[in-house]
């Protein structure tokens, strides 16, 4: 047996804000949308990995999701200029990434990241 996927599901009673912050500004497409679900990703591969932690690290507390972005300073910019609330960072942490927290229209704390080159 092979896991083909992992999905992140998040409950929601109104998904059209979810959708401003994961298709608008992550810039994340749309995969499947049903109206009572809408699944946003990539259309290239991308890799998937399931994280088990007792902490954020740096004493934050554990994110609901994790998401690697290529220019962590220009999602810092457009999250901040969509209004999103900052909860953490940017920070350059010891384990090699720089990252920051931020809520989700839907209360999640998201810990958007990028490792350091």
């Amino acid at each position: 047996m092979k896991v083909l996927r992992i999905v992140a599901n998040i409950a929601a009673p109104d998904i059209t804000s979810a959708r401003r912050f994961y298709q608008d500004v992550l810039g994340l497409d749309v995969i499947m949308d049903h109206g009572w679900i809408t699944t946003f990703g990539a259309a290239r591969p991308m890799n998937v990995q399931v994280s088990v932690a007792s902490e954020g690290g740096s004493g934050t507390p554990v994110p609901d999701l994790s998401i690697e972005v290529d220019d962590l300073d220009a999602a810092f910019t457009a999250m901040s200029a969509a209004g999103f609330s900052i909860e953490y960072g940017p920070a350059d942490e010891p384990w090699g990434v720089r990252r920051f927290y931020v809520r989700d229209p839907l209360g999640r704390l998201v810990n958007i990241l990028a490792h350091k080159n």
